[in-house]
């Protein structure tokens, strides 16, 4: 019978995975820096991110912002559907740039406006969607297709012009004429046609007091607008006092707090040396007394001392020697020398 041979299965050798830790630190420093600087924009850029960013951008273009900020919702029939980005200047208009969340179908003539929210005056952007196709991500809602928030001042100004074109004599005869054809009607509708006629008549006779209050509004519109750079300057200068009023305001803090750090550490200072100091005051005290008994003597001595040192300067005044007597001392015998010349 014959034997089968079965070849020998070779060993596969997997390459070791080398140790984390006898890897190059410079590389892995590279690399953990690198991820997490990439971590860190796309925090900053979440809502550019396509797959957990806030929705497609759009943007409009108004008129005027009428009090809307970044950071307003924007609604669509009511609800809650974005929020507004940017709110800038771009040109003769302002541009509004907003996120709208979700799949919101806006057509291609979608409206836009500024409505109030709150009756604090908090706005928000209302969108009206129109249209058959999808707005392309990214276009711009037109000036013609934009409403701004209603203005109250501007509503005043109306008023305003609409009020001096009544004719308040035609007015009264209006209303006195309505009165005298109602006059057989019943009691409630006299009663009403009465009132109207005593109005007409209060509005006719303050009619030259209504007007100069309206020219006088106007007065006062038309230097406000005139000095209106004037009031934008101002109100710049006092934004620069403010800010450099809180500038000194932080200076003064920081150096009452210094103030109070360092008297701190001068007590500290003042405990810590005591037993020090103290023996050294006393010492110096007891000096200073010693000085004060003895002051005669030392005022004496620095008078004694004066005629010494002129005697002495006039002794020494000769050169580098000096003459001196010292009396009852006999002079030394002279011995005369031999030889040689003297």
């Amino acid at each position: 019978m014959r034997r089968l041979r079965i070849p020998r299965m070779k060993r596969i050798r997997i390459p070791r995975m080398k140790p984390f830790r006898e890897r190059n630190p410079v590389v892995i420093g590279a690399v953990g820096l690198s991820v997490i600087a990439l971590l860190v924009v796309a925090a900053f850029n979440v809502q550019d991110l396509p797959l957990i960013g806030s929705g497609e951008r759009y943007s409009a273009a108004f008129s005027e912002a009428g009090g809307l900020t970044p950071g307003d919702e924007v609604r669509i029939a009511g609800v809650k559907a974005g929020k507004v980005d940017a709110v800038e200047l771009d040109g003769d208009h302002v541009k509004v740039t907003f996120r709208v969340k979700g799949d919101q179908h806006l057509g291609t003539t979608t409206g836009a406006s500024i409505r109030i929210k709150t009756i604090l005056g908090a706005k928000y952007l209302a969108l009206e969607p129109k249209g058959a196709e999808q707005l392309a991500p990214g276009s711009e809602i037109p000036r013609s297709r934009t409403v701004s928030a209603y203005d109250v001042v501007a509503a005043f100004s109306d008023l305003t012009t609409t009020s001096e074109k009544i004719d308040t004599d035609q007015l009264a005869t209006a209303l006195d004429t309505i009165s005298g054809t109602f006059k057989d009607s019943p009691a409630e509708v006299k009663a009403s046609i009465t009132g109207l006629s005593r109005l007409s008549r209060t509005v006719a006779s303050r009619d030259q007091a209504l007007r100069q209050l309206l020219d006088h509004a106007n007065g006062v519109t038309s230097v406000l607008a005139d000095r209106s750079g004037q009031l934008v300057t101002l109100i710049k200068d006092a934004d620069k006092l403010l800010q450099e009023l809180n500038r000194r305001r932080t200076a003064i803090h920081d150096l009452l707090v210094n103030a109070t750090t360092l008297g701190t550490q001068l007590s500290g200072l003042v405990n810590d040396n005591r037993k020090e100091i103290g023996p050294a005051l006393s010492r110096l005290d007891t000096v200073i007394r010693m000085l004060q008994r003895n002051q005669t003597s030392l005022e004496r001595s620095i008078q004694l001392l004066a005629p010494y040192a002129r005697v002495f300067t006039n002794t020494l005044g000769n050169g580098r020697w000096f003459d001196t007597y010292v009396q009852n001392v006999v002079a030394a015998p002279v011995t005369p020398r031999t030889g040689g010349s003297r």
